[in-house]
């Protein structure tokens, strides 16, 4: 016998088994929004790089567009949380790329900076001439690939207390844009990742110096 039906029936268990998963993720939250008061869209979220200019996410590659996008408030600050993905590449060569989003408003403004764990490709650019921001902390800077075009503004958002926390708190990746800031992973978040991105989005936000958001508000120091 053929063994096209074998891969056809394999292929159709295998949509119906994702569909199942993504299903009881999206049951799951729901719940978890539900019970904070928060708003969960199933729908289609697109042109995400209008909406956050400064987050560089959001302008990698084409087919754009988030899901399950959940909006509330979190200890004072207003949050959204989404699955986005988007594609590079074509043919043979195309990729979609998964990445699950926590953004915070900061009620000011910021500076884009991209904060991230180091991995092997950044000692390859450091070769070839592609640094990133290093600190006092040498642990920091070796564990931590750090980007901005304003140093200054780098040296300001992440002091000693701001190293220390990141030091200890669980891996993502992490980016101010203009008025907010994301943290991310690859892959989609559940309820339980969700608390933890959370929890280190609104430890960097409270660990910005008072005269740094003075000083973004334009006040008198």
């Amino acid at each position: 016998m053929s063994p096209v039906p074998f891969i056809i029936l394999g292929v159709i268990a295998i949509g119906v088994y994702s569909g199942y998963r993504n299903r009881k993720r999206r049951e799951a939250l729901l719940a978890w929004a539900h019970s904070r008061g928060w708003r969960l869209n199933k729908g289609d979220v697109r042109r995400l790089h209008v909406t956050y200019p400064g987050l560089k996410i959001f302008d990698k590659g084409h087919s754009r567009r988030a899901r399950n996008l959940i909006s509330g408030e979190y200890e004072g600050c207003a949050v959204r949380l989404m699955d986005y993905q988007y594609t590079t590449g074509s043919g043979k060569n195309r990729s979609t790329h998964a990445v699950g989003v926590v953004i915070l408003k900061t009620g000011f403004p910021v500076i884009p900076l991209t904060i991230r764990r180091e991995n092997p490709l950044d000692k390859v650019g450091e070769f070839f001439g592609a640094d990133d921001i290093d600190f006092e902390s040498a642990e920091f800077s070796r564990k931590f690939y750090v980007k901005s075009n304003d140093r200054r503004w780098a040296y300001d958002v992440i002091h000693q207390g701001t190293m220390d926390f990141l030091l200890a708190a669980p891996s993502f990746n992490i980016a101010f844009g203009t008025f907010e800031l994301a943290v991310m992973k690859n892959g989609y978040f559940d309820a339980e990742a969700y608390d933890q991105a959370l929890a280190v989005a609104k430890g960097l936000y409270d660990l910005i110096p008072d005269y740094v958001v003075r000083q973004m508000k334009g006040e008198a120091r």
